[in-house]
């Protein structure tokens, strides 16, 4: 079982974890021990989470997002089995977490008057800057 919030729980059922070996330096551990962690999650069958979330969790998850709506998350940081499981499951965690808040309204604001002078003064001194940049004849 995996908290996330107080609404959101998730089942062992819709966990299924594979270990393989891990890629990269490591030497001998690498060759003979399991420790890479494949995190699999049944995120379209979940009934802890509502379409809405299901939806930016899919848009979030981008290529780790299969197509029978499952979420796989890979963790073969460290050597230790046992960690890199508590990475996955954190990496995962905090994916669902993101998933669930809902991004702030902006409230449109009207410019200042202020700078609304100073964006105009501005204006008008840079086109008399460009006015100034005009040919020089050569009888001067």
């Amino acid at each position: 079982m995996l908290r996330i919030t107080d609404s959101i729980i998730i089942a062992d059922w819709e966990l299924t974890e594979s270990f393989t070996r891990a890629q990269g330096p490591g030497g001998q551990n690498v060759n003979k021990v399991s420790t890479a962690v494949e995190l699999r999650f049944e995120a379209e069958r979940s009934p802890h989470l509502s379409p809405a979330v299901k939806a930016k969790l899919k848009r979030l998850a981008g290529r780790r997002w299969t197509n029978d709506g499952a979420l796989i998350i890979r963790a073969e940081e460290t050597r230790s089995q046992v960690r890199n499981r508590e990475m996955a499951r954190e990496r995962l965690a905090a994916l669902i977490l993101e998933a669930t808040h809902k991004p702030k309204r902006r409230i449109a604001t009207k410019p200042t008057k202020g700078s609304q002078r100073r964006r105009l003064q501005a204006k008008t001194q840079r086109g008399e800057v460009k006015s100034l940049r005009g040919k020089v004849s050569r009888d001067e």
